[in-house]
């Protein structure tokens, strides 16, 4: 574990700046889940930015709908999504209410229950891979389309809580393409990570799915 690191609770006007400004410093932050099992806690190693309508990769690009509204705010709730029919992924909204914006939870180190996360990772070779991923960090975290919309900001009974935690040194912290996006979106450097860091996913390229015949 991290020694000193800081347990302030993140404020909603952290997450009320632009996507690109949040992103990166989401790096060393701790994010706290309860659980009816007991908390689990994880460093943020890797995440990637979302900017919305202006963003060809983001799943607001064309508009709000059912699926997304989450993200057009408040800032600082999560938005939860369920992904190739088995994995959910766990986003924070950020920017001004009504500007969809979220940033991706890619990567991190358990800090607190890594015992019950290696339950719920069972296919983990050891505890860099338990959150090594974001679908491998949303199961980890027990993570499911029950906590879209979830405020993250600490109150009473939270259950996701983002804490100040150690963020990286800014020589520390790297930048390039998202991992498995394509189109117009494939370019943009908006995937950050903490160079160096074990639980950092590996970049893959985005890859055409073949149609069935």
């Amino acid at each position: 574990m991290i020694e000193g690191q800081d347990r302030t609770p993140l404020t909603r006007d952290f997450f009320d700046r632009p996507v690109l400004d949040v992103a990166p410093d989401l790096l060393g932050r701790t994010l706290v889940r309860s659980t009816p099992d007991g908390p689990i806690e994880l460093r943020l190693t890797e995440v990637e930015a979302y900017a919305g309508e202006i963003d060809p990769g983001s799943h607001a690009f064309r508009g709000r709908t059912a699926r997304n509204s989450v993200m057009y705010g408040p800032p600082g709730h999560a938005y939860v999504y369920f992904t190739y029919g088995m994995w959910h992924c766990l986003n924070l909204v950020c920017g001004p209410e009504g500007m969809a914006s979220g940033v991706l939870l890619r990567a991190g180190d358990i800090l607190t229950g890594a015992e019950l996360t290696r339950k719920r990772r069972i296919s983990a070779r050891n505890d860099r891979e338990l959150a090594k991923g974001p679908a491998r960090l949303a199961t980890a975290l027990d993570i499911d389309r029950a906590l879209d919309g979830t405020d993250a900001i600490a109150h009473p009974g939270a259950v996701l809580v983002v804490l100040h935690g150690t963020p990286p040194p800014r020589d520390q912290v790297r930048n390039g393409p998202r991992t498995g996006v394509g189109g117009d979106g494939a370019t943009h450097p908006w995937r950050f990570w903490v160079e160096g860091d074990p639980t950092v996913s590996p970049y893959r390229a985005h890859a055409p799915r073949r149609r069935s015949t």
